[in-house]
């Protein structure tokens, strides 16, 4: 029997935890069991800047998920921002900051499969030298509200995909109802991708590889699949396509 393709995942951090309230990793469990049920084994990264762990945990690794969380630090992306905006940034966690673009900048290298989810969506458009939109909601009058946390689990607007992208042909789809959980997104995509899927207000929601070849796979989405696939298999295609180019990678 081939062994599962190992997918790496990146959590989020809490300053205190259960166990006597230390500094702890905190994920939730829907994103390992949307690997699991997609056919991989899911490992936890240890949350570190120790670049030579970053480097070891890439190499073990079949590929990575970048997760969702807390917002970025904008000194990655804009030294300065005005008043009103700054006040819209939630918690930072610039030491996950630090060891995401480390493991982003290892997945290029190693050439290893990614898939990037909401937070990390936006960590990979910063790691590769694109902009956030700090808050949607001062920066894009009349966009959408897309902070739907109280609906998580549903989809709450439409996505228009591109036809020929990726994620048009793992769903087979060219819109798409998601759930919205952000109220930052990109701003000046980075260089090396290309936009994918908008919704209508023009918030980006997906973004590939303009040259896919780079690695075996790579798909950045705004929304949380993992959180609609229980009634929605099409949303367990997307994890699905990820497992199997990290299989393929593996029985190379």
């Amino acid at each position: 029997m081939n062994r599962r393709a190992v997918i790496l995942i990146a959590p989020s951090t809490a300053l205190k935890g259960e166990e006597f309230a230390d500094a702890s990793i905190s994920l939730s469990n829907r994103y390992a069991d949307a690997i699991i049920a997609a056919g991989g084994l899911p490992l936890i990264f240890p949350a570190t800047t120790n670049r030579a762990i970053c480097v070891e945990s890439v190499q073990r690794c079949d590929g990575v998920l970048l997760t969702g969380g807390d917002d970025i630090d904008p000194q990655l992306y804009a030294k300065e921002l005005p008043e009103e905006l700054a006040k819209t940034l939630g918690p930072l966690e610039p030491e996950r900051d630090k060891w995401e673009a480390a493991l982003i900048a290892e997945v290029f290298e190693q050439h290893k499969a990614l898939f990037a989810i909401c937070r990390g969506h936006q960590m990979l458009n910063v790691a590769l030298g694109g902009t956030l939109i700090v808050d949607i909601a001062r920066q894009m009058p009349g966009a959408l509200n897309h902070r739907c946390t109280e609906r998580k689990m549903e989809p709450v607007h439409e996505i228009q995909i591109a036809p020929d992208s990726l994620l048009a042909r793992v769903t087979g789809r060219r819109t798409l109802g998601v759930n919205s959980t952000h109220h930052q997104a990109l701003g000046t995509v980075a260089e090396p991708l290309r936009v994918v899927a908008q919704s209508s207000d023009g918030v980006i929601e997906a973004v590939e590889l303009k040259e896919p070849g780079r690695l075996p796979f790579l798909l950045s989405v705004q929304f949380h699949p993992e959180r609609l696939i229980d009634n929605n298999a099409i949303f367990l295609l997307l994890f699905g396509r990820f497992v199997t180019a990290c299989q393929e990678r593996l029985n190379l």
